[in-house]
């Protein structure tokens, strides 16, 4: 029998974003027999929060024509949904899961976004199940959030979703499926199931299916130009332990909880796992052909620390084919050096994404735990404008018991290295990360939103909200200005405000 299994992808951003676990389980699922649809709300007037608009704005995107490229659609969202549920008569509805694409970009709170959608439809049959980082931080927790969904799934979901749709005749009566946690109507009790297997082999779960999302998906600001592009995992894991990370919440559920005295966790090859140099050019051929995909934004949590041997083989690969596309890749400042660079080059990276989060080394190491000098950041990015490789610094604010002068300080420190972006990010509480108990009194009980990029919901913080929202919204002008003139600046803000 062929299940149908609507996806839903609840963002809100207003752009396309092609969540990699809406690629990886549509894949997954469509050659296991399974019938596979998607919702998506990027392009709904009535839902999306302008994310372009903001980053321009606030100078971290350049001017582009993106929005003279992309339809949105005025009808209403909720009754575009209502009607898609009716016509294709889902056996379940499933949104949010975990995938290397979970640092940023509302990946946290698409459960959020999705249940506010679904609690306001007519639901007939359809099983809901949701995925992701809340529900393996605390799934207690989330079915107190979202009572109406019928089973969650923690960790990795690929093969335990399909599993399920497999099981549906009968997972009323009885669902020992290790990974799922569900209220057993029968037994009138919480049933947490044992903990799946992490997929060691991602190959298993390739390639994934990027023909589900609409054309307009693909369009994305990029340098100036508008670009066909995709969000792309070649690994998953991340061999750190940075408190803030919600990567520690996965390291954890799969039992990876020590870590060393440099914030690397121990057993690390048993955590961090990538696909084939093979089933990776096959995917990068394939989308390039039939997609047209120009720059593939590589989500990896830290590009320079998938296996050696894996980078090298498809280094060459790409190098010796006639492929015209860019990488964008995420990475700490310990990899980059000139052996690492050649690499870079012959893989064709145009952009490389580093986390300085902010410029006191002690404040990362005893709060952040994460230990990487001031030398290796300044060398790294040195040797990345030497050979000409776009580089962007990825900044925090709002972290617990952060002052402005820290903030000052880390503009001052984005100033020296030059970036060709500083992007900058509200501080969000993740549950079940360590950082948390610090942070406890800066945001609500139950805070919801937590989407860094857009909005804050820090409260009772030593800089109040105004002056973060201030830096928010300036710190690349800060940068690019080299902090002339701070003081007219707030007061052109506070006026501007104003009015």
């Amino acid at each position: 029998m062929s299940y149908k299994i609507l996806l839903l992808n609840p963002n809100k951003w207003g752009r396309g974003i092609t969540n990699i676990w809406i690629a990886s389980h549509s894949g997954h699922l469509k050659r296991n027999g399974c019938s596979v649809e998607l919702f998506d709300c990027s392009f709904y007037n009535d839902w999306h929060d302008n994310e372009i608009g903001i980053n321009t704005d606030n100078n971290q995107f350049k001017e582009t024509e993106y929005l003279k490229h992309v339809k949105y659609n005025k009808n209403s969202i909720i009754e575009d949904l209502q009607k898609k549920i009716d016509s294709f008569n889902p056996d379940i509805i499933f949104w949010s899961a975990i995938s290397s694409h979970i640092h940023g970009e509302g990946e946290y709170i698409n459960i959020e976004y999705g249940y506010d959608l679904i609690n306001k439809m007519d639901i007939k049959k359809a099983k809901l199940i949701c995925g992701g980082i809340q529900p393996t931080a605390n799934p207690t927790r989330a079915f107190e959030k979202f009572n109406k969904v019928d089973f969650f799934i923690s960790g990795e979901s690929e093969k335990v979703l399909l599993e399920i749709a497999h099981n549906l005749k009968t997972i009323d009566k009885n669902c020992d499926i290790k990974g799922v946690y569900y209220f057993n109507k029968i037994k009138q009790k919480f049933i947490k199931n044992n903990i799946q297997e992490i997929i060691s082999n991602l190959d298993d779960i390739s390639p994934y299916d990027y023909s589900i999302f609409d054309q307009q998906v693909f369009l994305r600001p990029y340098n100036g130009r508008v670009v066909r592009a995709i969000d792309f995992e070649i690994s998953r894991g991340c061999i750190y332990t940075c408190s803030y990370c919600v990567e520690t919440i996965i390291q954890k559920y799969y039992g990876f909880k020590n870590y060393n005295k440099n914030g690397t966790l121990i057993n690390n090859k048993n955590y961090l796992r990538n696909k084939s140099a093979k089933m990776i050019y096959k995917e990068i051929c394939d989308l390039n052909k039939n997609h047209g995909v120009e720059l593939f934004r590589m989500q990896d949590t830290n590009f320079l620390t998938i296996n050696r041997s894996t980078l090298e083989e498809l280094s060459e690969l790409i190098n010796n084919s006639e492929l015209q596309i860019k990488l964008y890749i995420e990475t700490r400042a310990e990899g980059i050096n000139q052996k690492t660079i050649t690499l870079l080059k012959k893989l064709k990276v145009d952009g490389v994404g580093m986390g300085l989060e902010l410029s006191d080394q002690s404040f990362r190491e005893t709060t952040l735990n994460r230990f990487v000098n001031q030398e290796k950041i300044i060398n790294a990015f040195k040797l990345l404008k030497n050979n000409n490789i776009n580089r962007t610094a990825y900044n925090i604010i709002g972290l617990p018991n952060q002052t402005e002068a820290s903030i000052l300080d880390t503009i001052k420190f984005n100033i020296e290295l030059e970036p060709d972006v500083s992007s900058v990010a509200f501080y969000s509480k993740y549950d079940g990360t360590e950082i948390t108990k610090l942070a406890k009194n800066n945001f609500k009980e139950n805070s919801r939103g937590m989407d860094a990029q857009i909005r804050s919901k820090i409260i009772n913080h030593k800089i109040d909200h105004e002056t973060l929202t201030f830096y928010k919204m300036n710190f690349s002008f800060l940068v690019k200005n080299k902090l002339k003139d701070l003081d007219g600046a707030k007061k052109n803000w506070a006026e501007n405000r104003l009015n």
